[in-house]
């Protein structure tokens, strides 16, 4: 895409103290946009939009839960505030709980659903409101898992929230493209990110099992999360983009 393709565009990007959305992030200021960055960890947000700021790029960091409606309408509020508009909501924040299915405790779904599920709702639902009172274009982007299309063991609650949230996508056709808003999800496969990188065979494992012979890098997945919310996307709305090097075409496990 070319430099500055997202000049004068305002996001807000939640989870994104490290790793994918972070990455997003980073690329959507380099190219000109504004961003509200969000992550339940302080010290993270406040190091992430440090690092953008170095970077000459313009972002606000934001601490809290995500998953908390009145925190949601405040983030909305400051990026009106702040910046002027919102044109761009990337809901990137979750949490993965791994568990059998047979001894999965009540306290870990709620928290899974919470996230991931109320999370997106409720961010796109904010962000809807505000694109249509400003009466702009705008996007939405969702972020699911290549777990929401091919099973996985140990995180049947996780991969239902990732299956919810690509249906949600697809729902929303019908209630917000009359204002000139897509709602698209992207599917990451397997990735290195800080939290990946912890598992020294990570990498050694995914490369193995994946026919293009690497896990995804988190730039990998930001290009394709800019596309979807990017001009070049105007007339695509409701897809999922499944970004895993060919994996979910032959599915081995990594057990």
């Amino acid at each position: 895409m070319h430099t500055k393709t997202f000049d004068k565009q305002v996001a807000i990007i939640t989870g994104a103290g490290q790793g994918i959305g972070l990455e997003i992030a980073r690329e959507l200021c380099k190219q000109g946009a504004s961003v509200i960055l969000n992550d339940v960890d302080e010290k993270l947000a406040e190091k992430a939009a440090s690092q953008i700021a170095d970077e000459n790029g313009i972002c606000l960091a934001m601490t809290g839960d995500a998953s908390d409606i009145s925190f949601i309408d405040e983030m909305v509020n400051e990026a009106v505030n702040k910046y002027g508009q919102l044109t761009i909501a990337i809901a990137n924040a979750g949490i993965t709980l791994f568990g059998d299915f047979l001894n999965y405790k009540k306290d870990a779904f709620d928290r899974v659903m919470n996230v991931n599920m109320a999370g997106t709702f409720f961010l796109a639902q904010a962000a809807a409101k505000e694109i249509i009172r400003q009466k702009s274009n705008g996007s939405i982007l969702f972020m699911s898992s290549v777990t929401g299309h091919q099973a996985h063991k140990n995180l049947a609650a996780y991969s239902m929230t990732k299956a919810g949230i690509e249906m949600l996508a697809k729902n929303l056709v019908t209630e917000l493209s009359q204002y000139n808003i897509t709602v698209n999800t992207i599917a990451p496969g397997a990735t290195l990110t800080e939290r990946t990188n912890e598992d020294a065979e990570y990498e050694k494992t995914w490369s193995a099992i994946t026919p293009l012979g690497r896990p995804a890098n988190v730039k990998d997945i930001a290009n394709a999360a800019l596309f979807l919310v990017s001009p070049f996307s105007r007339h695509i709305t409701g897809q999922s983009l499944i970004i895993d090097g060919g994996w979910t075409s032959i599915s081995p496990s990594p057990y």
